[in-house]
């Protein structure tokens, strides 16, 4: 089967329905992921995406034709299926969805038994081989196909993380974007004590209100201007499949993935006294003086869930957050789950006597760019050129280029999915981070 190898991304795949992506071809990918896997027993899932349905039902047929023993587990958040994949014992799981992307789009996330997820250069490739030579192959008998509701049991292992009984009574302002979140978070709130504002918590594929990508400012202005309006506490916006998410002030100011990274590893260091906790390298100098200042001991790692996974089983490390809003617990099968870490800041919050804003601001002293997309033809002469216009700084090439002025830093990296160069930029203060982004931008532009 001719297909376009482009959908095969570092960590997942991705692509535009149906011109890349389509039934047959998900059926095919099935069949593939059951021959490459051996596996006898599999879970899927899938987001709200109008053509999700349609893939989930050829993704099934497929896995059934190769062998495998399906579990629907129905519409669920990514981190659902990840949880589902852990607790009862899958030796394989399988998310339809394309995350924040456009409706245009979907994809796949996929994961072996304990959650572990598939490697790019191995499992993934082979699946893709199979698929483009037509080497799959048929079992002799089909696979079962059972139907089974996890929703309950996944939100009682989320709080499992926290003590519900130290949670304050906030007023919190949700964005689900229209996204899985809207089906999660009613669920979880039954058992908080919180009074829950909802926002687009109908699910609907086409995104009728914005993008479900709240790392874009432009998908949260609805949401800071309710903040506001209500008089909330705090407000938190979850991407499309809910594995992610991203928390604002009581002023309605957005605190970035690496915010969230630094109190959740607070928390976990006050029950963890000496863990070791995961950062990627886009974020903030001051997740790593956080941990340290708590007993803990920071590990940088290169972004992606397929890096951090394997390097937090090996150091043991109790917990893995990255600047895009997805946050890896040990104990939740070192996947990554956007509830998890909402919970674990309520907790943090109920238990301080300040403010989001003024907890936050008790240990950030910088000021972030936060992330700018720009499309670029030449991704690896544009490094080089950024690289040369900073000859005096220290550069680490571990994911695109690190370079570090002292009083800021930036780095530059290729999009996994688009073809787009993302800068993250950070400055001790606000208008050197104004002068210095500007600067930067004019290369990587020009």
């Amino acid at each position: 089967m001719l297909i376009d190898s482009s959908i095969f991304k570092a960590y997942d795949i991705r692509g535009l329905y149906p011109q890349q992506i389509n039934s047959q071809i998900y059926r095919a990918i099935g069949v593939a992921t059951g021959n490459v896997l051996k596996c006898k027993t599999a879970a899927v899932g899938r987001d709200m995406r109008l053509s999700s349905p349609e893939l989930a039902s050829a993704l099934i047929e497929g896995l059934r034709l190769a062998g495998v023993n399906v579990t629907d587990i129905g519409l669920v958040s990514t981190d659902a299926l990840y949880f589902a994949v852990g607790k009862f014992g899958f030796e394989c799981g399988a998310m339809v969805t394309a995350s924040h992307n456009p409706p245009q789009y979907n994809g796949l996330k996929m994961c072996k038994k304990d959650a572990v997820p598939l490697s790019a250069e191995t499992e993934m490739a082979e699946i893709n081989r199979l698929v483009q030579t037509d080497s799959i192959a048929l079992a002799a008998s089909e696979g079962n196909l059972t139907p089974k509701d996890i929703l309950a049991d996944f939100i009682k292992h989320a709080l499992s993380f926290v003590n519900i009984s130290s949670i304050k009574p906030f007023k919190i302002v949700i964005d689900a974007g229209n996204g899985m979140a809207g089906k999660i978070i009613p669920e979880l709130f039954k058992h908080l004590p919180c009074q829950l504002v909802p926002m687009y918590f109908e699910l609907d594929g086409s995104f009728p209100n914005h993008l479900a990508s709240p790392i874009e400012p432009e998908n949260i202005v609805a949401l800071q201007q309710r903040l506001v309006a209500e008089k909330a506490d705090f407000g938190a916006a979850f991407d499309g499949d809910a594995d992610r998410v991203f928390l604002l002030d009581e002023n309605a100011r957005s605190l970035g993935g690496d915010m969230v990274t630094a109190m959740v590893a607070r928390s976990l260091l006050a029950k963890n006294p000496g863990a070791t906790i995961i950062y990627n390298l886009i974020c903030s100098k001051a997740v790593p003086e956080v941990i340290e200042a708590n007993g803990g001991v920071p590990v940088r790692t290169r972004v992606g869930h397929a890096i951090i996974k394997p390097i937090m089983k090996e150091k043991n490390a109790v917990f893995g957050g990255e600047h895009s809003g997805h946050f890896y617990f040990r104990d939740n099968w070192y996947a990554d789950s956007g509830l998890i870490a909402f919970l674990v800041c309520l907790e943090l919050l109920s238990k301080s006597k300040a403010r989001l804003s003024e907890l936050v601001t008790s240990f950030d002293k910088y000021v972030r760019s936060g992330e700018i997309n720009s499309k670029v033809k030449d991704i690896p002469s544009k490094l080089n050129e950024l690289i040369n216009a900073f000859p005096n700084a220290h550069v680490d090439r571990i994911d695109g280029a690190t370079i570090d002025c002292g009083d800021f830093w930036f780095n530059v990296r290729p999009s996994n999915t688009e073809p787009l160069l993302r800068l993250n930029l950070e400055a001790n203060t606000k208008e050197l981070m104004q002068d210095k982004t500007r600067e930067v931008l004019a290369i990587i532009r020009r």
